[in-house]
């Protein structure tokens, strides 16, 4: 199979292609934490609070920032900061508490058919993240199937059909303005007929109308349930990162209704608010499985929450 994706000699590592998604929250953090974690500067009351500061201008929330720099004042009262070093140590680690604190979805047999549901806003990126994710299974020599079941909006179906054709995988469809549970019947069937591991469908994202839109995903649900056991298998929202707690507002009514197990955020590469990973994990206790990163057909990479603290505060 011909790669999507650099060869093996170019193509960079998880850690270098993450310190490039979050180059311009790295900045912004560094710019105002330098002399916070200067070595020199004793690490009070004052310091934790521009620390405190600073989270909340990366949109990790007043809860979540919170939260950072009660535990952090607690380990200063323990005379365990002894400085800025350890200041920053200690960071990563609540970080990663956050993070890792996250349920993860079960490893599940590859037995049949897995279907993933795409979900989210018009204009996070959902249909073209879908084509990129399709990518990314066919680079881990997965056999993928596309599913149009967002028929309303304008020109989906042939954007997906186009990202589609980029990643070298089939897609069924139906008109526009059909009845989505109908492309996905047709869909299902045609996946177990050809012994496809991985189907992903592209559902509506009208949020306007969320009362028409969540009965339809209901729909999508229990038409999958009836031909693939325990389907489907993740529903994956897609975030664009660059809308920070706007964006949170809106993972949560779809998080209400839609059974979302996993989140993923777009454009973190544009951003200087990647905070909000660490929100997303603190306050919806659902984790990120993919980051976008750019704009190509391999520009969209597994999240790993050692990579991405790693990343954001490199000394």
């Amino acid at each position: 199979m011909i790669s999507l994706f650099n060869t093996p000699e170019q193509k960079p590592g998880l850690f270098d292609r993450m310190k490039t998604a979050v180059a311009r929250t790295r900045d912004t953090l560094q710019e105002r934490m330098d002399d916070l974690l200067t070595l020199a500067r004793p690490i009070d009351e004052s310091a934790l609070d521009e620390l405190e500061a600073t989270l909340i201008a990366s949109d990790l929330g007043v809860t979540t920032a919170q939260e950072i720099i009660d535990n952090l004042r607690q380990a200063a009262s323990r005379q365990q900061i002894r400085d800025g070093a350890e200041l920053r140590r200690l960071l990563k680690q609540e970080l990663l508490r956050i993070l890792n604190s996250v349920p993860q979805p079960p490893v599940r047999a590859a037995a049949q058919t897995e279907v993933i549901l795409m979900v989210g806003v018009n204009g996070t990126g959902k249909t073209t993240t879908t084509g990129k994710l399709a990518a990314y299974f066919r680079e881990q020599n997965k056999s993928v199937l596309l599913c149009a079941a967002d028929t309303f909006r304008a020109a989906a179906i042939e954007q997906l059909e186009v990202w589609g054709q980029r990643a070298g995988v089939e897609m069924i469809r139906t008109r526009q303005g059909g009845d989505p549970s109908a492309a996905l019947y047709d869909a299902l069937v045609a996946a177990q007929a050809r012994k496809i591991d991985v189907l992903i469908v592209d559902t509506a994202g009208r949020l306007h109308t969320k009362n028409n839109l969540m009965a339809e995903l209901d729909k999508i649900r229990r038409t999958a349930r009836r031909l693939v056991a325990d389907a489907p298998h993740q529903t994956l929202l897609v975030m664009d990162a660059t809308t920070g707690q706007n964006g949170l507002q809106q993972a949560r009514l779809f998080t209400q209704a839609a059974a979302v197990s996993g989140i993923v955020l777009t454009k973190l590469d544009g951003t200087a608010k990647g905070g909000i990973v660490i929100a997303i994990a603190r306050e919806l206790q659902i984790p990120v499985r993919y980051v976008g990163i750019g704009e190509q057909m391999a520009d969209l990479i597994p999240f790993d929450s050692n990579a991405f603290v790693d990343s954001l505060l490199e000394a």
